[in-house]
């Protein structure tokens, strides 16, 4: 049995990390002591808990416990699980762990829905992938999704230190470990636990005369460790430089900041900021961005590492390189706040999907009017509520595209007619 499951947690008090959901008072811990256990999805990257709760879960809640995982199962691993319902030894329900969901297609995932409605199956599902992009949605709108989060370095050397006190016990060798090799594992595996155990197991196993030395932690820790750099900084950080160096028109800090990102097995991530990044930064100043960085994504998605980088690094190129403007995101950033706020007032009477006023009505007929009726396919009448008639959330911004938009708004205004 690997390290990793010899000192797995069998109680949330033991759980490494993940304070935002199993500290006191947080939701997911409140919900599991409930002992009513809805559907979940736990999104996060690997070994930073999300099997070790769902097994907790399941012990907690006395349920019939199912392992499966999206890589292997079948759509008859599936059905064997649905015929248990109702059977002795599910008489307390059926709870499902599903690892790696976003392996299932469509219609096997649909297969779990009826049940899972109905409650004959509780499901928690994990995905290392973003479940709103690779989980159906009629699955997804049945459950409450919980991200887990890599682990700091200081959350995880407890686990490393106990690591080498079962390793060495089980040996039979006292430790001989030298100042800071601790730290250098927990710095180095990236958040993720399992990754840390691992190389504190090779590092019993291949240390000379008993003795764990910094130098030989560093050889065994994985590349893709390099989530964190020397400093400590983490992740998400990471993340940000990359966003904020496309944004800032520096291609060679942006590709500086995605190679680090896949080398640490990134690829997810990366693909779904520079996504965001075409749209947010990009946006209409070159609209033809997100057909290409979305482009590029999915051959990137479709070859793998390592060849995925270098139509990453293309897309990171030109992105960096164009023209930007943020007006979209401004845009519907201000719609959402007079939302937020209860702004929305009635829709006007000519934009309504009805045509019978009552006998109250001051002002009888939709008297809506055709655009394309009128020249240049443009002619004025009131869209928005009355509350907001006068709000304008968009403002053409200062580059080629979006003033030459203006420009033609402009012309076709100045030569509309009213109807009236």
């Amino acid at each position: 049995m690997p390290l990793a499951d010899k000192i797995r947690p069998g109680e949330l008090s033991e759980v490494y990390g993940q304070s935002h959901l199993l500290g006191n008072g947080r939701p997911l811990k409140n919900i599991i002591e409930s002992g009513h256990i809805p559907n979940m999805i736990f999104y996060g990257p690997s070994g930073v808990g999300k099997t070790t709760v769902a097994n907790i879960i399941a012990k907690k809640s006395n349920m019939d416990l199912y392992k499966l995982n999206g890589t292997s199962a079948s759509t008859s691993d599936i059905k064997e699980i649905i015929a248990s319902r109702n059977t002795f030894s599910s008489l307390n329900g059926i709870l499902l762990y599903l690892d790696e969901i976003q392996y299932l297609n469509k219609k096997q995932q649909q297969s779990l829905l009826e049940y899972i409605e109905t409650g004959d199956i509780t499901l928690i599902a994990s995905t290392t992938e973003n479940p709103f992009f690779y989980v159906y949605n009629a699955i997804l709108s049945r459950s409450t999704v919980f991200e887990f989060k890599p682990l700091t370095p200081e959350e995880i050397q407890p686990a490393v230190e106990r690591g080498f006190r079962l390793a060495f016990e089980e040996a039979g060798e006292e430790m001989d470990i030298e100042e800071g090799v601790f730290e250098k594992i927990a710095k180095g595996c990236g958040g993720d636990v399992r990754k840390s155990l691992n190389t504190v197991e090779l590092c019993v196993i291949s240390a000379n005369d008993g003795k764990v030395t910094k130098a030989l932690a560093s050889e065994l820790a994985q590349r893709s460790n390099m989530r964190y750099d020397r400093d400590g900084d983490q992740h998400y950080d990471l993340l940000s430089a990359f966003q904020k160096s496309i944004r800032g028109s520096d291609e060679n800090a942006a590709l500086h900041y995605m190679a680090r990102l896949l080398e640490a097995g990134d690829l997810p991530s990366v693909c779904r900021r520079l996504l965001v990044t075409a749209s947010e930064d990009i946006g209409l100043a070159y609209p033809n961005g997100i057909v290409v960085a979305k482009a590029c994504v999915d051959a990137a998605l479709q070859l793998g590492l390592p060849e995925a980088r270098i139509p990453l690094a293309q897309a990171v190129v030109l992105l960096a390189t164009s023209p930007k403007s943020n007006s979209a995101n401004v845009a519907i950033k201000a719609a959402v706040e007079d939302i937020e706020r209860g702004i929305t007032g009635e829709f006007p009477r000519q934009l309504q999907n009805k045509h019978y006023d009552g006998e109250g009505a001051a002002v009888k007929g939709q008297n809506y009017i055709y655009p394309h009726e009128f020249p240049n396919h443009y002619v004025e009448q009131q869209y928005l509520p009355d509350e907001l008639k006068d709000r304008v959330y968009y403002k053409f911004g200062d580059n080629k595209l979006e003033q030459a938009a203006k420009e033609y708004r402009e012309k076709i205004k100045a030569a509309a007619k009213k109807p009236f």
